[in-house]
């Protein structure tokens, strides 16, 4: 009777298995994408590679990479992660503090809707305009400079030993997109801080200074590295302010990359090809990190 019995239970259970859904023309949707990837992510990294690989006779050579450790290559590579890290730090610094101060400051909601919108702006200003704009305003015969100095007789080069060209000048030029994008980045981990943690460590007892150091800052740290990290790689691949800004005399490595691929004097292709794939490499890092630390802040906020 058992056995009798066992066909019919497999029969049940067989029913009981959820039916998977047919594969429809939802996956239409995700071509753009694929197509996308492979126009511009995968496909650029693979020319890049091969013509790190290329000498002058389209030959296959290891000598390109040779040349890394070349200097003037180390010293580029070196000025622009310093570059890139201090305005990440300072940038997300500062962005965090705004952030959290429209969000959790109770400040009026038109003037939070203004704050992202000109942090939306501000975060896409960059290039050309961004270096003209700051020459115009504290550069030599800027307008900054002229009023300072027949207002007051201060002169910001000669007196305040200011340098808009330099390595300092360019950091600042820098936090002018680094910290608006900050602030549109952290404000919605910001957000997901759940009011019952306030409220809980309150009743607990818990200052406001405590609740920040044990229970928000805590939370919200994956995702303020994770962001820092995104500013890195943002500053790490910004070219045209730079170029704009200093006329090259700063060395950092996308200038350099330009020097190989497209100077008179100096031509190397191979060369720049190789100095690239070292940003590719140097940026999939920072993605890398950037994603496990979003990984574990999503966590976090879902809880």
């Amino acid at each position: 009777m058992a056995d009798a019995a066992a066909p019919g239970a497999v029969r049940d259970a067989s029913l009981a298995r959820p039916v998977r859904p047919r594969p429809g023309l939802a996956w239409l949707g995700l071509v753009p994408f694929f197509a996308f990837s492979i126009l511009f992510l995968v496909l650029p990294i693979s020319l890049l590679v091969i013509g790190s690989l290329q000498g002058d006779r389209s030959e296959f050579t290891l000598k390109n990479y040779a040349g890394l450790v070349d200097g003037s290559i180390g010293r580029a590579y070196m000025n622009s992660i310093e570059i890139s890290a201090v305005t990440a730090i300072l940038g997300g610094f500062l962005g965090f503090l705004l952030a959290a101060a429209v969000i959790l400051g109770g400040l009026p909601r038109f003037l939070r809707t203004a704050v992202m919108t000109f942090s939306g702006v501000a975060s896409n200003f960059a290039g050309i305009p961004l270096a003209l704009a700051f020459i115009f305003t504290i550069g030599q015969i800027g307008m900054i400079t002229v009023l300072l100095q027949n207002l007051f007789g201060w002169n910001l080069w000669t007196d305040g030993g200011f340098n808009l060209y330099t390595k300092v000048g360019l950091e600042i030029v820098y936090l002018y997109f680094q910290f608006p994008l900050m602030v549109l980045i952290i404000a919605p981990a910001i957000d997901g801080l759940k009011r019952e943690w306030r409220e809980a460590s309150e009743n607990l007892g818990a200052s406001s200074t405590q609740y920040w150091r044990h229970v928000a800052f805590p939370v919200l740290m994956p995702s303020l590295m994770g962001c820092m990290i995104l500013l890195f790689g943002n500053a790490f691949g910004a070219q045209a302010t730079a170029y704009q800004l200093t006329s090259g005399q700063i060395p950092i490595i996308t200038l350099l990359i330009v020097i190989q691929m497209s100077g008179d004097v100096v031509y190397n292709p191979g060369l720049g090809y190789a100095m690239a794939v070292g940003m590719v490499l140097i940026m999939g890092v920072s993605i890398f990190i950037y994603s496990q630390l979003q990984r574990r802040s999503e966590r976090w906020l879902r809880s």
